[in-house]
């Protein structure tokens, strides 16, 4: 088949696009750093003749609820609409697992309203939702921290390695569209403190990380918010097996992260 990758030079992306050539498949690669423009939509006709399905892993600003819903309205709207004139069958956007249990985030508002779009849009359509990437602790703490001293959210997470959800959103790409699709996540819980206080260490950083909700992460993702629903498709690749790599003990090598995932 032919399938087109948004946000394709973006670490989900990248390994989607990896994913879908190891099946071989061809694929075309959308990105602005490629001369294909979501927000205006220059280049996307050109790059969507003849593709068959798209998938969407793109990303916008995540501070601003109002510039972040502004972005991913837009670049929505544009990407189905160019999908509708080259006659693509299937759109496949890769969104998060708790985005509607979550109402004062402004990444989770943009993804919501990007959901909305696609469900009511005139392309076929399947949304699969993913948790929060094994690197998110990480991530988190390059945020805040200050003079080697960090401020981490107590969060509780069900961390998923990315290349497994490109894996995923692969699959779904070549099958037939599925609606809302089931939750996907990785195999076990964790506590985002912890993750990050490993994630450190195997990288050989010393930070002190203070637990704290006083963060761009809240209160209203506290408990079971971002845990993965009933029936979630659970992932094989563990949190230790990325440590593993992170720490040079070997394992499966995976990384990267998504804003607030």
């Amino acid at each position: 088949m032919r399938i087109a990758v948004a946000g394709a030079t973006g670490n989900i992306g990248t390994l989607t696009v990896a994913a879908l050539e190891r099946e071989g498949h061809e694929v075309v690669r959308i990105s602005r750093s490629l001369g294909v423009d979501l927000s205006t939509g220059e280049g996307l006709d050109a790059a969507l003749s003849g593709v068959e399905a798209v998938v969407d892993a793109t990303n916008g600003p995540v501070t601003d609820r109002d510039r972040t819903t502004a972005y991913l309205s837009t670049t929505t709207r544009n990407l189905l609409a160019a999908e509708e004139r080259a006659g693509v069958r299937h759109h496949v956007l890769l969104s998060i697992a708790g985005v509607h249990r979550v109402e004062g985030n402004a990444h989770y508002a943009g993804k919501r309203e990007q959901e909305r779009l696609v469900a009511a849009g005139p392309v076929p359509w399947t949304i699969v939702p993913a948790t929060q990437f094994h690197d998110f602790a990480a991530m988190v703490t390059s945020w805040t921290e200050r003079d080697g001293v960090a401020m981490v959210a107590p969060l509780l997470v069900q961390p998923v390695a990315p290349a497994d959800v490109a894996d995923v959103l692969a699959e779904i790409a070549v099958g037939e569209p599925r609606g809302r699709y089931t939750d996907v996540a990785g195999p076990g819980t964790q506590d985002l403190v912890d993750m990050a206080r490993r994630t450190n260490e195997a990288r050989g950083r010393a930070v002190r990380l203070v637990p704290t909700w006083s963060t761009v992460l809240g209160p209203e993702m506290a408990g079971d918010v971002l845990l993965p629903g009933e029936g979630a498709r659970i992932a094989p690749t563990t949190f230790d097996e990325w440590l593993g790599v992170v720490s040079g003990r070997g394992g499966v090598a995976e990384g990267g992260g998504v804003p607030l995932r």
